[in-house]
């Protein structure tokens, strides 16, 4: 009977699991957009700014300069990503890092700026 009883509860345990992991993955979102950088060091400020956990994930390709994000659309935006990643000292194609931030950055990481939209 023991037994019988310890099946009904794993088997409760892994559907409630499957069901909270299924009902949190309709909310991500997955986006790609251009972030300025040049290097490793770039890449790790870069995705430090961008992840947090349980909300944003950041992977930025040192190549193509390209930021894949997904978030969970009801915690926060991509924008809102974007603008942690800018307040580090990188510019996107939606916004751009102080100056003073981009100044202190390492010689290598200081990326060609895009001009400034008026």
């Amino acid at each position: 009977m023991k037994t019988g009883i310890k099946c009904i509860v794993v088997i409760s345990l892994t559907l409630f699991t499957f069901h909270l992991s299924t009902a949190q993955s309709k909310n991500l979102k997955t986006t790609e957009v251009k972030v300025y950088g040049n290097c490793g060091m770039c890449k790790k400020t870069i995705e430090k700014a961008g992840n947090v956990k349980g909300i944003s994930k950041t992977e930025w390709n040192t190549e193509t300069a390209m930021a894949k994000i997904t978030i969970d659309s009801t915690k926060t935006s991509v924008d809102a990503v974007l603008q942690r990643i800018a307040a580090v000292g990188y510019d996107s194609d939606n916004f751009r890092a102080p100056d003073a931030v981009y100044e202190n950055l390492h010689g290598c990481c200081q990326y060609d700026r895009p001009a400034k939209k008026e």
